[in-house]
């Protein structure tokens, strides 16, 4: 078994430290502030000293290899992005606060998706698409490490999918940006410039996002254990129950209890870590 720390600020010393308290066998260098200690042994310690420097650690496989994976299906908001888009387009209203307090309740899984997004896209009648356009170009700032783990996937022609609540304007400006593979997101309906405050079609839940990840790993001819699913509220739940391994993102208690893997202070390019 590999013991997988990282995190900044974490050194050699420090990693010797732990390959000390874990048992380890030997230790890599995967980078700047990550290692991998092989040979490690479960013991009590471990978590509290990583939790107490604010490390990542996970438990990984031997027999887990990157070369292996076939598709990485990611959120959008607060995962390959820092920003929650509908909040964003509240404050072009001056009403972000009454759109947050909404998405909060439903990343915690308080209120039930669909009915949260309806209702916060209501309150966004009148909005210019214009607007939509400044938040892209000003606010859509990528997580720390997004384009080294795209770029990394593309260089072993890993497939990456792009499944959100959000909506499809930002997720086809991401894909040109970044070449992702596949979007799926939510259409505003727009009418003459103006949103109208309507949803087109069905809403994409947590149940659409795992439908997708499913027909994905079907046109593929794929296991779920060569399929990564990586994100941080309440509706990633169900695609990350679909794949092998899932990575709960700077991610909600109840997100962080039902993944392989949480990153809370390593970057998204923490994630290729986790495989050998």
């Amino acid at each position: 078994m590999n013991l997988v720390v990282q995190g900044p600020g974490l050194d050699g010393a420090l990693a010797a430290t732990l390959a000390s308290l874990s048992g380890a066998t030997g230790s890599v260098a995967l980078g700047a502030n990550a290692w991998r200690l092989k040979g490690a042994v479960h013991r009590d310690p471990v978590a509290a000293w990583c939790t107490a420097r604010k490390f990542d650690y996970a438990w990984v496989p031997d027999e887990r290899r990157l070369a292996d994976l076939k598709l990485v299906a990611m959120d959008m908001d607060s995962t390959l992005v820092t920003i929650e888009g509908i909040d964003e387009m509240g404050d072009m209203l001056g009403i972000k606060h009454q759109i947050a307090a909404v998405t909060e309740q439903a990343m915690r899984g308080e209120i039930e998706y669909t009915e949260s997004l309806r209702r916060r896209v209501a309150l966004l009648a009148g909005l210019q698409e214009d607007a939509l356009e400044r938040i892209c170009e000003e606010r859509m700032h990528l997580s720390p490490g997004a384009e080294a783990l795209i770029a990394r996937c593309r260089e072993l022609a890993i497939r990456t999918l792009l499944v959100s609540g959000g909506f499809s304007f930002f997720t086809r400006w991401l894909q040109q940006k970044l070449g992702l593979d596949a979007v799926l997101s939510n259409e505003l309906e727009i009418v003459d410039g103006t949103l109208t405050g309507r949803v087109l079609g069905n809403v994409v839940d947590g149940r659409a996002k795992a439908g997708r990840v499913l027909e994905e790993m079907q046109a593929l001819e794929i296991a779920r254990e060569q399929v990564l699913a990586i994100g941080d509220g309440a509706n990633d739940i169900p695609m990350m129950a679909a794949a092998g391994v899932s990575v709960a993102y700077r991610a909600k208690p109840a997100v962080r209890a039902a993944a392989t893997h949480a990153l809370d202070h390593a970057g998204l390019d923490g994630v290729l870590n986790l495989y050998v």
